[in-house]
């Protein structure tokens, strides 16, 4: 495991979301909760010439975005800001950002259209590996194919791609303060060529698109190499449950940056919008207090969070996959092993899932592949949206106690590889509804 990086070079088209060491214009921004509500906290900031941005919590109002003065160093600042009065906590908003690597499997040109559940996809997607060693198509014959909404926190989604139209409900872009969560408005279209769906193309290192020649150039520049990622997470998502709603929340740009505190307040957003489900295909190494209460907020009224362990090859505890609220996905080959990137130990993996090759959809139409346990998350999401089907009466235990019905590869995996199957009997046991 420890190779990983030498061996990086052998991976096609890895990418993976890890925290960054926190950059000085990250440094001048911070998250604060206060206990008596933005009125104490504006008296505060004039105290201290500090400035309230957002309110992070939604309708909650007690945690809050807020600058630091540049002439006053942010150690300095947080020792002033937590003596003062109905202050809990405070602590630096993160950035955090998207590494990837390179090429596709032969089974992402298989493009021969299939019906899937009222919609025409490829059937290099709808039949790919993944699916198969899961045993995807033995729930689905059964009638259960997902209900509830999966809120995907991301790069945002193409709203406009074929296989997800009836599927999506209204998103949220937390980068521009807009409705909607669409990952197209960061490319600039007057520049590219216009993407052919039915022509796959070569990718290159820098670029996290499979796309037509034409289009290479331009997604191989550093402001859009994580253009897609949210699509593809959310076309996994389809792929186990395709008839789950989808809530694109865009808290990272197309260059893969994104801050903490639009994580922050993509979870709450969520909670407080219906989502059932969290899928958060990313990981950083520094414990966030207010990242736990989010996910204890979500797990207090019923949301399930599942989140990747991330892909540094080692046994590590990152975040949130770490927290006991969240179910921590690792990734393995189709060959049922631990993948050679994928970090393990429990915690925080609680169970695998195949995360190698996973063919998915792509901005405009298209479609792409990816490696990386940001492509193992959404089969576990996506199973908990199958599990809904049998009985909405899920919380975050059951919900893990229903997926910890897996094949057992080893303890690196924690409980095993995700059995879709053997997940969704279970909790239907549970239910006592078979």
């Amino acid at each position: 495991m420890r190779h990983y990086k030498a061996l990086s070079l052998l991976l096609s088209f890895f990418l993976f979301f890890a925290i960054s060491s926190a950059p000085a214009a990250a440094q001048n921004r911070v998250i604060v909760r206060d206990s008596l509500g933005q009125g104490a906290l504006s008296l505060t900031c004039l105290l201290l010439n500090c400035s309230i941005v957002e309110t992070i919590d939604g309708t909650l109002g007690q945690v809050f975005l807020i600058t630091v003065p540049l002439n006053v160093p942010l150690t300095t600042f947080l020792t002033q800001l937590v003596g003062k009065a109905g202050i809990v906590d405070a602590e630096p908003d993160l950035l955090l950002h998207v590494m990837q690597s390179q090429t596709a499997p032969s089974g992402l040109f298989d493009r021969s259209p299939v019906d899937y559940y009222g919609t025409s996809v490829w059937d290099g997607y709808a039949e790919q590996p993944a699916a198969q060693i899961t045993n995807l198509a033995d729930v689905h014959s059964q009638g259960f194919t997902g209900s509830g909404i999966v809120a995907v926190i991301d790069t945002g989604v193409d709203t406009t791609h074929p296989v997800l139209q009836g599927f999506l409900v209204t998103g949220r872009d937390f980068t521009r303060n807009q409705n909607g969560g669409s990952e197209t408005a960061d490319i600039n279209q007057q520049s590219m060529a216009v993407v052919n769906g039915a022509f796959v193309a070569q990718v290159n290192q820098q670029s996290m698109a499979v796309v037509n020649q034409q289009g290479v150039d331009t997604f191989s520049q550093p402001q859009y190499s994580s253009f897609g990622h949210g699509t593809m997470v959310s076309g996994i998502v389809h792929l186990v449950a395709p008839t789950a709603k989808i809530m694109p929340l865009k808290a990272f740009h197309a260059d893969g940056t994104g801050s903490l505190s639009d994580v922050l307040r993509a979870i709450y957003y969520a909670t407080q919008h219906n989502a059932n489900v969290l899928n958060m295909s990313f990981d950083f190494t520094t414990y966030s207090r207010e990242l736990e209460r989010g996910v204890n907020y979500a797990a207090s009224h019923g949301v399930i969070s599942v989140a990747s362990v991330g892909n540094d090859g080692q046994q590590a505890v990152v975040y949130p996959a770490g927290l006991s609220n969240a179910i921590g996905v690792a990734s393995t080959s189709n060959n049922d092993t631990l993948s050679s990137f994928s970090n393990f130990g429990q915690p925080p993996v609680w169970v695998g899932a195949p995360g190698e090759g996973i063919i998915t959809i792509y901005p405009y139409g298209t479609y792409a592949a990816g490696w990386g346990t940001s492509f193992s998350t959404p089969f576990v999401s996506g199973t908990v949206a199958l599990m809904r089907s049998v009985n909405t009466n899920l919380n975050q235990q059951s919900a893990a106690q229903a997926l910890s019905h897996a094949v057992f590869i080893s303890p690196a995996l924690g409980n095993g590889r995700l059995d879709v199957h053997q997940a969704v009997t279970s909790w239907c046991q549970v239910s006592q509804l078979c």
